[in-house]
């Protein structure tokens, strides 16, 4: 199976070469999660801003698939790590990665290529289904997050200030994406 975005491109652009529509899908990518990083929200109590960014990582390994969506958050985090300020509310550099969010960011990676792989088994076309691939996402981005917060702060820290406050607002981030690409593919279709 194959996922959204590759099968609009190929629909839509099918003259273009394959590693044109490929390019095109993955900068696609980058530019959304930096477009969805700049919603951000700082919580006074954790140095973890509340952002889009989770929501849109979701999105791309969903839509674009494990390869890509891989391919897509690592251009992402070079782009930032190299100064373009891409990363929540614009910030950018090698400094920002050492920061509490590189875990983060490295989930980012891992979380959209296993989001990817269930996508291409179809598991996000349906409603019945498609929670499975967000929820597994998001925990992923939580492990490699706290799990990079635990070493910098310790373990009850990290649980503190890198779980709890964001659950509710992950919880909605995984609905909708769960509604959301159901949806897409019956309008696809």
């Amino acid at each position: 199976m194959t996922t959204l975005a590759p099968t609009l491109s190929t629909r839509y652009f099918p003259r273009s070469a394959a590693w044109m529509r490929d390019l095109l899908i993955v900068f696609s990518g980058v530019i959304f999660v930096a477009l969805l990083a700049q919603v951000r929200i700082p919580l006074p109590f954790t140095p973890i801003p509340l952002t889009g960014q989770t929501f849109a990582v979701l999105l791309v390994g969903a839509t674009i698939g494990s390869k890509r969506g891989a391919a897509s958050l690592t251009l992402y985090t070079v782009l930032g790590a190299f100064g373009l300020p891409i990363f929540a509310g614009g910030a950018a550099g090698i400094a920002y990665l050492a920061g509490p969010t590189l875990g983060y960011l490295v989930g980012f990676i891992v979380a959209s290529f296993v989001i990817g792989c269930l996508a291409e088994c179809g598991l996000e076309r349906s409603l019945r289904t498609s929670l499975l691939p967000f929820l597994i996402g998001t925990l992923i981005i939580y492990a490699f997050g706290v799990g990079w917060l635990a070493l910098l702060l310790g373990v009850d820290k990290a649980l503190a200030l890198g779980v709890l406050p964001f659950i509710v607002g992950d919880v909605i981030k995984l609905a909708l994406a769960a509604l959301a690409l159901p949806a897409a593919w019956k309008l696809v279709r």
